[in-house]
């Protein structure tokens, strides 16, 4: 039986939800809604489903198991828990939350709902990414040393001529929010928690409120030390991540996904004959993508026994770095993770006691 499917916003990256799922023979849009009817009506002739007027005319409609917000990030949070309210499972684009209490609240639907609350977090799923995860349990690479976790990329001032970019109130931050977020997870999901980070954020350029570069030196419980840069300034973009370990380095150039050539694997004189043959078996053509994280959701959803990856706390893990790099910024102290609680302005905000150019 195929997963039935419904999408909240139309616009470009719900594109690209629809355009994965027509891959898959076990999914099918079934309902899609917008503010704009006549983009939902656009889409709908292109990929299918019903138009509902509102999420809220969706949920009533029924016929649906899971849905995909693919709005504005400023919309996620009511919409995610107008989802969990009726008993489904949300598929949330990055970022889920503005804030470390905006999520928790989406945490606490979750935990009173029937359903989940998964986030996109398409690069953790490609084959090399998901082979190295599992090495640096394992350790047969040795320890963890340093990494580099680099977004580069470069959005003109035209970008923003959009009301809601650029703005703390809808899109949360800047590129330390909406587009670093993409490496910063996928660094994380493979080298596990962080434990302390130093920053710096600033507006060099671009018509916004909020930071368009950042900066951070991140300690992980590991002891392994890495270096994130997120730019909007930068006219050769690339994500880049790097990972040094003991007996090899392994290192993923792209832009916005890979496939197997976009990695390099490099080892160490010392390293163990076996590595480069166990690297070489890794190509499975499996790149980065939204299908593969739908096929593994959707098989967790007919499961109905675990939660659907990625999870909520996976999710609020990531958001807390993203509010720590905010906090250390402005406040230019290092910050401990845990340190964001209910009593720090950055719980509530990313902007937290203010942008030093505000």
């Amino acid at each position: 039986m195929s997963t039935r499917v419904g999408i909240v916003g139309t616009g470009g990256i719900a594109a690209v939800h629809a355009d994965n799922l027509a891959r898959m023979a076990d999914a099918e849009i079934v309902a899609v809604t917008d503010i704009d009817e006549t983009r939902s009506r656009a889409f709908a002739d292109t990929w299918g489903g019903r138009v509902d007027p509102s999420l809220e005319a969706m949920l009533e409609a029924g016929g649906v198991d899971i849905v995909h917000l693919c709005s504005p990030p400023g919309l996620h949070i009511a919409q995610g828990e107008a989802v969990l309210s009726a008993g489904l499972s949300v598929l949330s684009e990055k970022p889920p939350a503005l804030s470390l209490a905006e999520f928790d609240r989406i945490r606490r639907a979750e935990e009173a709902s029937a359903g989940w609350f998964a986030t996109v977090s398409q690069h953790r799923f490609g084959g090399r990414a998901m082979w190295l995860r599992e090495r640096t349990r394992d350790e047969s690479l040795g320890q963890m040393m340093t990494a580099v976790c680099h977004t580069l990329w470069y959005r003109p001032d035209a970008y923003f001529d959009v009301p809601w970019r650029g703005t703390w109130e809808s899109e949360g931050g800047g590129p330390t929010m909406g587009h670093g977020i993409h490496q910063i997870d996928t660094m994380l999901s493979i080298l596990g928690p962080w434990r302390e980070v130093t920053a710096v954020a600033a507006r060099r350029a671009r018509p916004v409120d909020t930071e368009d570069v950042s900066a951070a030196i991140v300690t992980l419980e590991s002891g392994a030390v890495v270096s994130i840069v997120n730019s909007l300034l930068s006219p050769r973009e690339t994500s880049y991540l790097r990972f040094d370990y003991e007996h090899a380095t392994v290192e993923l150039e792209h832009l916005y996904g890979y496939g197997d050539d976009s990695w390099r694997f490099t080892t160490a004189p010392s390293a163990p004959e076996t590595l480069d043959s166990d690297w070489a078996a890794s190509a499975t053509g499996r790149g980065s993508g939204h299908a593969a994280q739908f096929a593994q959701t959707y098989a967790a959803l007919a499961e109905g026994e675990r939660p659907l990856p990625v999870t909520s706390a996976d999710a609020r893990d990531t958001l807390e770095l993203i509010a720590a790099i905010y906090a250390s910024s402005f406040e230019r102290r290092p910050v401990v993770k845990g340190e964001i609680d209910e009593s720090s302005p950055f719980y509530t905000s990313m902007r937290g006691s203010g942008a030093p150019w505000a």
